[in-house]
């Protein structure tokens, strides 16, 4: 009899034995309960965390935001010390208008210079007309002195008449010249003087960026991180002040490569999320990460002595979470998630849905 006893009580341990086997196998949906759902606990929520940096240097005078503080694009996050920079702005105006007062005088110095050019013109033809004259006393002179009419003394003063006439002719066609040349520089001059008004406007406007950039604004609408400039703190460009995470997130599922096989683009992914218990939330799958997690490593897996072990890699895939779900708000970066898919789902459906969605939006 107690042998018989004992026979059963190793069956019953036995059937327990296979019923716990039979359980786990089932739970973690292995062979030969494995089914079409896919599920990882390799995927967390996604968000584009946006680090907050100065662009100048110098002290902060007012830090009037808080840790986790929402804010809207454009708010001041903190404000750096303007006194040098406003002045250094007045000195670009000064400087602009400096050299707009150059351009003004080179302007009336076009002006004289062809004004210039006008008198030795008509000097020109003035003393032309005088070696006309000159010239033609000269040529009656000398036939008058052939005839004995003119004495040799008139003959010498027309011919001096003459070559002075001639000189200042010489001297008159000299003077066009310079008066050309001196309007020619004054014009290459004015070239100069308005690249001088461009470069003084430019520094005027990157003197009016740098004042504006002693306000460091939000970039976009969400919710500071921990912020971690002080007022009275010096920070140079580039000096770490908060961060801003937008509200817009996403889940990135890292699956094993054996679990893609029946995965597409559109189908309905089902998680939860460790911080929120049990809530169901539903998502949809974007795209898939074009390599694996190790390719992206800093150290590669890659194994060249030899010892190779295989082991199935992952490949991240992001989930956009359908909005207008209850508790999304509370989804924040960083947080653990489980995901399913059930691969049975209809694909060509999804795309019809899709297709329905993106309509009735764009309407």
């Amino acid at each position: 009899m107690t042998t018989i006893f004992r026979s059963l009580a190793t069956y019953v341990a036995i059937l327990v034995g296979l019923a716990g086997v039979g359980v786990i196998l089932y739970t973690w949906n292995l062979p030969p309960f494995h089914g079409t759902v896919e599920m990882t606990d390799d995927a967390y929520v996604r968000g584009q965390v946006t680090l907050i940096s100065p662009q100048l240097a110098g002290y902060l005078v007012e830090v009037p935001v808080q840790d986790y503080q929402k804010v809207k694009q454009g708010d001041v996050i903190a404000r750096i010390d303007d006194r040098i920079y406003r002045q250094k702005l007045e000195q670009a105006k000064a400087s602009l208008e400096t050299a707009k007062a150059s351009l003004a005088n080179s302007d009336q110095s076009e002006k004289s210079a062809d004004a210039k050019i006008v008198s030795a013109r008509a000097q020109l033809e003035g003393a032309k007309a005088a070696f006309e004259a000159a010239r033609t006393a000269d040529e009656r002179t000398r036939l008058l002195l052939a005839k004995k009419i003119a004495t040799q003394s008139d003959a010498e003063k027309t011919q001096a008449g003459f070559n002075q006439a001639l000189a200042t002719v010489h001297q008159a066609e000299a003077a066009l010249l310079v008066a050309e040349q001196d309007l020619n520089t004054t014009v290459v001059s004015r070239r100069s003087l308005e690249a001088s008004v461009e470069s003084a406007r430019a520094a005027v406007k990157l003197a009016e960026i740098d004042l504006q950039n002693t306000q460091v604004v939000a970039p976009q609408d969400g919710t500071l991180g921990e912020v971690t400039g002080r007022l009275g703190q010096y920070v140079t460009a580039g000096t770490q002040l908060g961060s801003i995470v937008p509200s817009r997130i996403w889940v990135v599922a890292n699956f094993k490569e054996t679990q893609l096989a029946g995965m597409a683009a559109g189908q309905i992914v089902t998680f939860t999320v460790d911080a929120l218990g049990d809530h169901d939330f539903v998502g949809r799958i974007e795209r898939f990460a074009p390599a694996t997690g190790s390719e992206f490593s800093v150290i590669k897996a890659d194994n060249a002595t030899g010892n190779f072990t295989k082991v199935a890699q992952r490949i991240p895939v992001r989930i956009a979470i359908e909005p207008q779900q209850p508790v999304t708000e509370r989804l924040v970066p960083g947080m653990s998630v489980v995901a399913h898919i059930d691969l049975a789902q209809d694909g060509p459906a999804l795309a019809a849905v899709d297709h329905t969605d993106a309509v009735s939006k764009q309407q």
